[in-house]
């Protein structure tokens, strides 16, 4: 003998559990150059700020694919990388995708001089470092990466105009593409504003550096080529090296240079700015 099972609903002509009914849609394979969203890989605080630009795409069902380099740098290199659900038009969106290369691969030769105040969560990746062993070398990998991060999440967060970091996995960070029509902006030094243009995006410039300085931070490397001109605000970028003005020996230093080195550019389009006013200026926002 054996039991008698229930008759399906199929079979009895009676309607399914609406429990038991779902819907699915199928994904195509992936093609060369992409893989599914990464978004759901990483922890929480790997991904970016809330509230979260309406633009940023959550889709379990995304996929990215590599749309070509953007740019190459010393020690990074940025992608252009679009994340889009196939079957949902509404969620889709080109990012840029900045990827830090091992410390073989970099020129970054500096690294001591704005590192110096800054402490690791772990001492044991602090040991590893100073010691240069192989696992050393791992966490120096990403050391970079976080340190942009980290700058980023909280320059957004004070309010500054940097692109809204998305998120960072390993050494990769996502963030805003920064735009003008369609296309990459401009660095300011590839611009040649008019005088009012001008005197606004210095103003600008003024307030982000006051902000910065009141936090107790510095850029540490500002200038022309680290700044997009995106229409008639500006936004500033390339952050790995913010520094602690009063943490590290040189964030006087440091700050002096970056007003000299946008000092010196604005006066150069006609701009009657002085670099020690604009330090002394700052200054009185630090203390």
């Amino acid at each position: 003998m054996f039991p008698e099972f229930p008759s399906t609903p199929a079979e009895t002509g009676d309607p399914l559990d609406p429990r038991f009914v779902f819907d699915f849609v199928a994904y195509d394979d992936l093609g060369a150059g992409q893989r599914w969203s990464t978004w759901l890989d990483v922890e929480p605080l790997s991904r970016g700020p809330e509230p979260r630009p309406d633009w940023v795409v959550t889709s379990q069902g995304a996929i990215d694919t590599e749309l070509g380099i953007l740019k190459t740098g010393k020690e990074a290199d940025v992608f252009l990388l679009e994340r889009a659900d196939p079957h949902d038009p509404s969620c889709s969106v080109v990012m840029a995708a900045k990827r830090y290369r091992a410390p073989e691969h970099r020129s970054f030769h500096r690294s001591a001089t704005y590192t110096e105040g800054r402490s690791m969560k772990r001492s044991r990746d602090e040991r590893a470092l100073k010691r240069k062993s192989t696992f050393g070398r791992e966490v120096a990998a990403g050391e970079w990466a976080v340190s942009e991060w980290s700058a980023l999440v909280r320059c957004w967060e004070l309010g500054l105009p940097v692109p809204y970091p998305v998120q960072i996995d390993g050494t990769e960070l996502l963030m805003e593409w920064i735009t003008v029509d369609g296309e990459t902006a401009p660095r300011l030094a590839q611009t040649r504003p008019d005088k009012a243009l001008l005197a606004s995006y210095y103003d600008q410039l003024r307030d982000a550096l006051a902000t910065l300085v009141q936090s107790g931070l510095v850029h540490g490397d500002l200038s022309p080529y680290n700044i997009l001109a995106a229409g008639d605000r500006l936004v500033v970028i390339d952050l790995p090296q913010v520094v602690d003005l009063v943490g590290n020996a040189a964030g006087f230093d440091f700050l002096l240079r970056d007003c000299t080195n946008v000092c010196e550019w604005f006066a150069r389009r006609g701009l009657e700015v002085d670099p020690q006013e604009l330090f002394s200026d700052l200054m009185a926002h630090a203390f």
